[in-house]
């Protein structure tokens, strides 16, 4: 799954064009690295993002095209 889309399904960003956008301008890491919106998502990978000056670390557990409200905080686990 594109890291954008993961993004808004696990509602860590709300809306997909602020993902694109946050990738855009270098605020979202995967694995210790800039990423780009169309890079792949897959269990297991590190993703930061830049939000200000402070930066959040979530882990992949779930990748899935659609997940309801209540199980999105089931799709990753801060780190």
């Amino acid at each position: 799954m594109r890291l954008d889309k993961w993004l808004k399904v696990s509602r860590l960003i709300k809306r997909r064009t602020v993902a694109n956008e946050a990738c855009d301008s270098g605020r979202v890491t995967i694995n210790g690295k800039q990423a780009r919106a169309s890079a792949e998502v897959k269990p297991g990978d590190v993703i930061g993002i830049m939000f200000g000056n402070r930066e959040t670390k979530a882990e992949v557990l779930v990748v899935e095209e659609n997940v309801r409200k209540e199980a999105a905080g089931e799709m990753y686990r801060l780190v």
